[in-house]
């Protein structure tokens, strides 16, 4: 039924077609399938069957590990092996196409149609949850959108190929944004809360969906306004932030996943939840009340055929020392100042007493890992001697940067590409956050008990011991409030496509992207001895990865596909792409 919907063709697809049909074969007009459009639109089921498809437009982990625009490969704290990202380095050029803007417009005509076929439906309350979804994903896709390239022309109809909305200027950024909220708003109201969801139905956009999305959109813009000097519009984004993220916090419905077997390793396997058993306690995908919204996945049914584990065990990507420098110590305080940092003398030194999602998400050499192959993959998934004669070995961390992540890698047995953990799109972990962050930028300053019912809950998931962020804390040890609240969201959703974005809407890429990255701390350490190979690559006593990367203003959009502007003279240029 998907391509019963796919058949009708975006009109500024269909242009680009019509303009450069010499070099490209046209776009086919026939239905793709017998179904004809006077056939449909008939039932309820037929909306639901048809708003089905948006579910494949959220994000994946296609997403962050291949070079798409929200992936932290193009950001600063890791890079790939090849170490040549055109983005993070500030290298790209103006294209003449780009894929991210046509599909975005493709997936946004679907939409478009079902909410058009929906106003001729003769029961609106019997489709209203599949127009309210449509809408949710319409202002979803208009988001990336906004995220990328600022104002963008804002269709909310069905085009035709002589459609005068093809000729019309973009809509400013704060039209856009201002849309996308009103959308979510409005949709607010129709969807359901997740425990009202019938379990044949889960998955599906929730109440709290919508309101966590919103909370995120508002959080990012209002922001982005804030340090671009538009107090009063940033307060009044903010305050939308806080209302939203406060909704979902006070409606009961999600939770932080740690469950007591799992310990201090909860977050980690929770990446990696299947229904198979995929983690010491045998807990199943049921018990994750954590992700709001997610790409779901099975693998029985839908596996997610990419190689997950062997690109990011220790392979493709490489981690950075700033990233590393961020986990605090256990006591509470940054590496900088606390007395229980051991520093980098040995292998393993740096990695003691500090927060306990760094020996989760990285590897330390040393230390036994388990991957999908046979032998390499768990056993009796204790630890014990049966696991580790079944495991891939000691990691020997002198390779690639010195820092290799396991995040995103499967324990259990299963051939390449048959991972099949769900990719969430909105977990409770950032609505908590984006509360937090909400309520200091709105008031330049948060309470100890709003840190308490956000932030801290995230901080002390798996750091039972380890004292919260107060006030009290931030003063009497020197440090800065907003620093210590952008920490925690750098660590907690590190290498979940957040952290391009979050600098720029910081206006601090221009400070953070130039920086060389580095990788571990050589000389003067145990390093040296065990990795004697790369001291030509060792500057300043650290590995170097990368350097000559440039940041300009311009970078903090990206630009217009040539060819979308050929089409429409009255698209303009974002700022300094000219």
């Amino acid at each position: 039924m998907k391509k019963s919907i796919n058949k009708y063709i975006s009109p500024l697809i269909l242009a680009s077609a019509l303009l450069i049909s010499s070099c490209n074969k046209l776009v086919d007009l026939k239905p793709i399938n017998e179904i004809s459009d006077a056939d449909y639109w008939k039932t309820a089921d037929q909306f639901k069957l048809a708003a089905n498809a948006f579910y494949n437009y959220q994000r994946s982990f296609a997403d962050i590990l291949n070079d798409n625009p929200h992936a932290d490969i193009r950001a600063d704290l890791i890079i790939t092996r090849d170490g040549n990202n055109l983005f993070s380095s500030g290298q790209n050029t103006i294209p003449l196409t780009d894929n991210n803007w046509n599909t975005a417009y493709s997936r946004i005509r679907e939409m478009n149609y079902l909410i058009s076929k929906a106003a001729e439906y003769p029961n609106p309350a019997d489709i209203a949850l599949y127009v309210a979804e449509a809408k949710f994903f319409r202002a979803y896709i208009y988001f990336d959108l906004l995220q990328q390239f600022g104002g963008v022309p804002l269709v909310t109809i069905p085009l035709s190929v002589g459609s005068e909305e093809l000729q019309a200027p973009r809509n400013t950024r704060d039209e856009i944004a201002d849309f996308i909220v009103k959308e979510l708003e409005e949709v607010i109201e129709v969807l359901p809360l997740e425990s009202n969801i019938a379990a044949a139905n889960k998955g599906r956009v929730s109440k709290g969906a919508a309101q966590s999305f919103l909370a995120r959109v508002a959080l990012y813009e209002g922001t982005w306004q804030k340090f671009r000097n538009n107090g009063s519009r940033a307060s009044t984004l903010l305050d939308k932030a806080i209302s939203n993220s406060d909704a979902v916090i006070g409606s009961g419905q999600y939770q932080l996943f740690a469950p007591a077997a799992l310990g201090d390793s909860a977050q980690k396997y929770m990446f990696i939840l299947e229904d198979e058993k995929s983690n010491p306690a045998g807990i199943g995908k049921s018990a994750n009340k954590e992700y709001i919204l997610a790409n779901r996945y099975s693998f029985t049914q839908r596996q997610i055929r990419m190689n997950v584990t062997h690109s990011c065990l220790n392979n493709v990507f490489w981690g950075s020392k700033k990233m590393m420098d961020m986990y605090l110590c256990q006591d509470g305080l940054p590496v900088t100042v606390s007395p229980l940092f051991q520093g980098y003398a040995t292998t393993r030194s740096e990695y003691n007493n500090r927060d306990n999602r760094m020996q989760y998400t990285w590897m330390i050499d040393g230390n036994y890992y388990w991957d999908n192959e046979n032998p390499g993959s768990r056993v009796t998934w204790v630890g014990d001697a049966a696991d580790i004669a079944n495991s891939r070995g000691v990691h020997n961390g002198a390779s690639n940067s010195g820092y290799g992540p396991q995040k995103w890698c499967t324990e259990r047995r299963l051939n390449d590409n048959e991972e099949a953990y769900d990719y969430p799109v909105i977990r409770y972990a950032e609505v908590l956050l984006t509360y937090a962050e909400a309520v200091f930028e709105k008031n330049e300053m948060i309470s100890d008990a709003d840190l308490d019912k956000s932030l801290n809950l995230v901080r002390n998931r798996v750091n039972t011991t380890m004292p919260k962020l107060s006030n009290a804390l931030v003063k009497d040890n020197g440090l800065d409030m907003r620093t210590e609240i952008r920490r925690e969201r750098n660590i907690e959703l590190f290498f979940e496509g957040f952290r391009l974005d979050d600098l720029k809407r910081w206006k601090t890429a221009e400070t953070e992207m130039p920086q060389d990255i580095n990788g571990i701390t050589w000389t003067g350490t145990q390093w040296e001895t065990r990795w004697p190979g790369i001291s030509s690559q060792v500057v300043n006593g650290l590995l170097r990865l990368q350097t000559g990367r440039t940041w300009a203003d311009k970078n903090y959009l990206l630009p217009i596909p040539t060819q979308q502007i050929s089409l429409n003279n009255s698209l303009e240029q974002n700022p300094g792409w000219q």
